[in-house]
């Protein structure tokens, strides 16, 4: 009765209007919430399955493309090796040693096509390079030598006839000691490589969230969380980069970064080559893995 006659009963009820109106304010947000987390989980899977067709069809259109001339399909190379260290040299030597009459040599680097020059001295075997390219080609008129190489640091494009055949170290191993670094998401590892060691000359670790599970955020802001960790890494290791370049007065300044293909993007300008590796371990090791990976050359006798 008194809060009637004070109005109170009025307002008592207008605050439980209110409130109940927030409830369901609330709710809405919740649930808006929820889809936004479901619609971001979708497009992951999404993107996720439109990588894995587009890799799909690269892989049947490379197949079409083996498969276009006649008797392709049964065309194997011959053998394959993987070349370092000694052995690379020694296959090097071999390949620089040959001598021929004029135009008796040809080498070609192979982009993606195989010029006229490799379709007409290889044959039905050219298809092999379409499907080693890119790649260096070395082959003679006498066809003593027919082989392919995948050198770490291709050349441009050429392809000539000689009474040699073309050959330069730096494609295969660097000539002076040069910058290496490792990049990860949430691991930097730089370093120095002089053709046979790895030196270790700083690295950076940082905290970045992996994985997303149920409480806590949601989707779409571990998302953006986790995207300004990465961010900020990366650009610690630029400066990084930036920090230590000129420190070695007798290398080469040629910087080399290898890593996670979603992150090699944010060192083109930096970087003079890069390189996709599966190098996993702490930085050092990680780094020496990953250098050994780069500099590897494997062989396809054709």
């Amino acid at each position: 009765m008194l809060d009637e006659l004070l109005g109170r009963a009025e307002l008592k009820e207008r605050i439980e209007e209110l409130q109940e109106e927030k409830r369901h304010l609330e709710r809405r947000a919740e649930a808006e919430e929820e889809r936004r987390s479901e619609a971001a989980r979708e497009r992951q899977e999404a993107e996720t399955e439109i990588n894995r067709l587009e890799t799909r069809v690269e892989e049947l259109e490379d197949r079409v493309e083996r498969l276009s001339a006649d008797g392709e399909a049964e065309i194997e190379f011959r053998g394959t090796e993987a070349l370092r260290g000694d052995r690379l040299e020694e296959v090097l030597s071999r390949l620089d040693s040959l001598g021929t009459g004029p135009e008796g040599a040809l080498s070609a680097m192979v982009e993606k096509h195989p010029p006229e020059s490799v379709e007409d001295a290889l044959g039905e075997r050219a298809t092999l390079v379409r499907r080693a390219a890119p790649c260096l080609v070395y082959t003679d008129d006498a066809g003593v030598v027919s082989a392919v190489l995948e050198p770490p640091t291709p050349p441009a494009e050429f392809d000539r006839w000689g009474s040699s055949f073309r050959i330069d170290r730096s494609w295969f191993r660097p000539e002076d000691s040069v910058r290496v670094a490792l990049v990860r998401s949430d691991l930097f590892a730089l370093g120095r490589f002089d053709g046979e060691e790895v030196t270790l000359v700083d690295d950076v670790e940082s905290d970045v969230m992996n994985a997303h599970s149920k409480g806590g955020f949601s989707q779409a802001r571990f998302e953006r969380r986790r995207d300004e960790q990465v961010s900020n890494h990366l650009d610690r290791s630029k400066e990084v980069i930036r920090a230590h370049a000129g420190d070695d007065d007798d290398g080469s300044d040629t910087l080399v970064v290898l890593g996670e293909r979603t992150v090699l993007g944010e060192f083109e300008e930096l970087a003079d080559h890069r390189s996709t590796v599966d190098a996993s371990g702490e930085p050092e090791e990680a780094l020496r893995e990953a250098v050994r990976e780069f500099w590897t050359t494997r062989l396809y006798r054709l």
